[in-house]
């Protein structure tokens, strides 16, 4: 009745809108992932001032670049 080849194809049709479908889902819920991730670090927090974070960061920093400046000039620590 239906010739193998327009069943193959279209076998395969199908499990190509499936496998479509199934990665566009996950993308969707990756994306909302990443939305409530950036919500949850945008909300203030209550423990301390992020700016005294970004100075201890500052400071790790300047203390690496000290070191591998030491390194590039052969001195050692």
């Amino acid at each position: 009745m239906f010739e193998p080849t327009i069943i193959i194809a279209a076998a395969s049709l199908l499990g190509l809108i499936v496998v479509a479908g199934a990665m566009l889902r996950g993308w969707r819920e990756w994306l909302e992932l990443k939305r409530s991730e950036l919500q949850r670090d945008s909300a203030p927090r209550e423990e301390g001032s992020p700016f005294g974070a970004a100075r201890i960061e500052i400071a790790d920093l300047k203390e690496r670049i000290r070191k591998l400046e030491a390194i590039a000039s052969g001195v050692d620590l």
